[in-house]
C-alpha cells in the first residue's frame, strides 16, 4: 500500500488541478518526463510548439482533445507503431487501460491512407502483430480492433519485439510508405517491467532505420531500459506514469508531440485574403475570386478582367471595386438579357427624344430631329423656327405664294391674271379685254355676261386651288407621322 501512495498522490493532484507534491522517487534525475510534467515540447523532426498567442483559440496539453481540439493543429501524417506489453504482470483491468490509451491517442490523429497508419505489436515472451499498418484507415474499425486485443502470457521481451516491428511492422509490404515519401517512423513502447533481452543494441539499429522510438514505463519499469530503447532528446522521448491508472491522460502529451501547428488558425499567416492549410504546419495564401496573388505570395490585387479581353461585352466592360466586372452599352442601347449583348433602342418610339416636329432613328441606335417643310431645326437640334410661311399653306394667296425670307411672305398671280386690292387674290386680265372689245362694255348685257364668266372662272380656280390644299394637307400629315 506504501508503494503506491505515490501514484495515489500524483492521481489526486492530475484531478485537483494542484501543483505536485515532491515525492521522492527513481525518476528524480535528468532525462525523464513524469505524467503533468512538461518539457521543451516537440515532435518528429520538429521544433517544440511555441505559445499561442493572445486571444488565440489554443488549449494547450493536458485537456482532453488539446491544442488540435481548438483548431489550430493539424495531426501530421505518420506511420505509427504501438508496441504493447502484455506479460502477466500486467493485469486484465491494468491491459484495459493500457487500451484505453492507445484509442485515445488514435483519437487525436488524422487517421486515413494519406494521414496517419496505425499498426499494434502485442509481446510478452512472444511477439504478435495484432494488425499492420494497411490493415484499418479509418479509426472506428482501428478502435474496435484496439479492443479486440487480449494478453499474450509471461516474459517481457521487449528487444524481440523492437526487431519484429522493425523488420515486420515498418516494411512497405505491411503498409508503410517508403523514404521517398517523408513520413515519419514512429514506435511508441509501453511497458511495466524490465527487459528479459538486450534491447539497447536492437533500439539503436532501430533508430539508424529511421525509427523515432518513445517509452512509457509504467510502476515497477526499468528506467535505464527505458533510456535505452527511447531516442534522443531523452526528456521528449521517454514518458514514466505511477500507475495505469493515470496512462490514458498521457494521450493529450502525445496530441501535443504529433501536432503540427496551424498557421491559419493561429492567425500567423499574414495572407491578405484566404488562408489555406496544407498539413504539416504548412500553408499558402489565396485570394478571393476577382483578385490575383501578388509576387510576394500573400497580398493581392484586383485583377482587371477588362483588359484581359477575356469579359465578352459587346460595348462597353466596367471594372467593379470587387474584382469582377459588368457590361453597358453605347447610348441609345439597351443591355440584353444576357447582360453582356446590346440592342438598339427605338427612341423616338418610347417618347424620350425631345423633338418639337420630327424624331428620326438612326441605324446607329441613335437618332436626329427634323422639322415640318417650311421650318428649319434650331442650334439645339430639337426646336424648330419658322423659314417658309408659304410651304405652311396658311398664307392666303389665291394663285402664288413667294417666299421673302426672314419669315415673310407677298401674294403673286399665274400669268394673264392681275393681283387685286386684297393682295391675295387674282383676276383674268386677257378675258376682261376679250370681254370689252367684242360687246359694249356699256351695256348691262355686256356687263352681266362678263361678271358670269368671271364667276365662272373663280369658281373653277377655287376648285383647283381645294385640290392642292387637300393634297399639301396630305403630304403634312404624314410627314407629321414619320
Amino acid at each position: 500500500m506504501l508503494r503506491h501512495l505515490p501514484g495515489l498522490l500524483l492521481l489526486l493532484w492530475q484531478l485537483l488541478l494542484l501543483p505536485p507534491p515532491a515525492v521522492p522517487g527513481p525518476l528524480d534525475r535528468p532525462g525523464f518526463l513524469k505524467l503533468g510534467t512538461r518539457g521543451p515540447g516537440g515532435s518528429p523532426g520538429r521544433r517544440p510548439a511555441p505559445a499561442a498567442p493572445t486571444g488565440t483559440p489554443y488549449s494547450g496539453a493536458g485537456q482532453h482533445g488539446g491544442a488540435r481540439g481548438a483548431g489550430v493543429c493539424k495531426s501530421m501524417p505518420l506511420d505509427l507503431v504501438f508496441i504493447i506489453d502484455s506479460s502477466r504482470s500486467v493485469r486484465p483491468l491494468e491491459f484495459t487501460k493500457v487500451k484505453t490509451f492507445v484509442s485515445r491517442v488514435i483519437d487525436t490523429l488524422d487517421i486515413g491512407p494519406a494521414d496517419t497508419r496505425v499498426a499494434v505489436v502485442n509481446y510478452a515472451s512472444t511477439v504478435k502483430i495484432e494488425f499492420h499498418l494497411q490493415t484499418h484507415s479509418d479509426k472506428q474499425s482501428l478502435k474496435q480492433a484496439v479492443a479486440r486485443i487480449t494478453p499474450l502470457s509471461t516474459g517481457t521481451m521487449s528487444g524481440l519485439a523492437i526487431q519484429t516491428a522493425m523488420d515486420e511492422a515498418f516494411t512497405v509490404e505491411a503498409g508503410a510508405r517508403g523514404p521517398a515519401s517523408n513520413i515519419p517512423k514512429v514506435a511508441i513502447i509501453v511497458t511495466d517491467g524490465r527487459p528479459q533481452d538486450q534491447v539497447n543494441e536492437v533500439a539503436a539499429r532501430a533508430q539508424a532505420s529511421g525509427i523515432e522510438l518513445y517509452a512509457v514505463g509504467v510502476d515497477r519499469a526499468d528506467m535505464e531500459s527505458l533510456r535505452m530503447m527511447a531516442s534522443e532528446p531523452l526528456d521528449e522521448h521517454v514518458f514514466y506514469v505511477e500507475t495505469y491508472g493515470v496512462i490514458e491522460k498521457l494521450s493529450s502529451r502525445f496530441q501535443e508531440t504529433f501536432c503540427a501547428l496551424d498557421p491559419c488558425a493561429l492567425g500567423t499567416h499574414q495572407c491578405q485574403h484566404v488562408c489555406v492549410s496544407d498539413g504539416e504546419g504548412k500553408h499558402h495564401c489565396e485570394c478571393s475570386q476577382g483578385y490575383s496573388l501578388n509576387a510576394d505570395k500573400k497580398t493581392c490585387s484586383v485583377i482587371n478582367k477588362c483588359a484581359l479581353n477575356t469579359h465578352g461585352c459587346e460595348h462597353i466592360c466596367v471594372n467593379d471595386r470587387t474584382g469582377s466586372y459588368h457590361c453597358e452599352c453605347y447610348e441609345g442601347y439597351t443591355l440584353n438579357e444576357d447582360r453582356k449583348t446590346c440592342s438598339a433602342q427605338d427612341q423616338c418610339a418610347l417618347g424620350t427624344h425631345d423633338c418639337q416636329h420630327i424624331c428620326v432613328n438612326d441605324r446607329a441606335g441613335s437618332h436626329h430631329c427634323e422639322c415640318y417643310e417650311g421650318y428649319t431645326l434650331n442650334e439645339d437640334k430639337k426646336t424648330c423656327s419658322v423659314h417658309n410661311q408659304c410651304a405652311l399653306g396658311s398664307h392666303g394667296c389665291q394663285h402664288i405664294c413667294v417666299n421673302d425670307g426672314a419669315a415673310s411672305y407677298h401674294c403673286d398671280c399665274y400669268t394673264g391674271y392681275t393681283l387685286n386690292e386684297d393682295k391675295k387674290t387674282c383676276s383674268a386680265i386677257a378675258e376682261a379685254r376679250r370681254l370689252i372689245s367684242t360687246e359694249d362694255a356699256c351695256a348691262c348685257g355686256a356687263t352681266l355676261a362678263f361678271q358670269d364668266k368671271v364667276s365662272s372662272y373663280l369658281q373653277r380656280l377655287n376648285t383647283k386651288l381645294d385640290d392642292i390644299l387637300e393634297k399639301l394637307q396630305a403630304n403634312e400629315y404624314g410627314q407629321i407621322h414619320r
